[in-house]
């Protein structure tokens, strides 16, 4: 039976959320860390590009846990 929002598997959802953003974070701090490793300091746009994935990732990961894990299933 499908619901308000069609047939959305919440759970799914939620942990493919959590998983991509906590990528994000990953990519971002390796990214960095061998990015300083193999060349010392990096340009200004590689430094924003890197942190911008990590904070990134965090909210990708926050808002997929509070849309689709609390306010969706509390709206249907």
């Amino acid at each position: 039976m499908a619901g308000r929002y069609g047939d959305l598997d919440y759970s799914k959802t939620v942990k493919n959320g959590v998983l991509g953003g906590g990528l994000l974070v990953v990519l971002g701090f390796l990214g960095e860390e061998t990015g300083h490793l193999l060349y010392g300091d990096l340009t200004g746009a590689l430094n924003t590009l890197f942190t911008t994935m990590e904070f990134g990732g965090i909210v990708i990961a926050m808002i997929a846990v509070f849309v689709f894990g609390i306010a969706l299933p509390l709206t249907e």
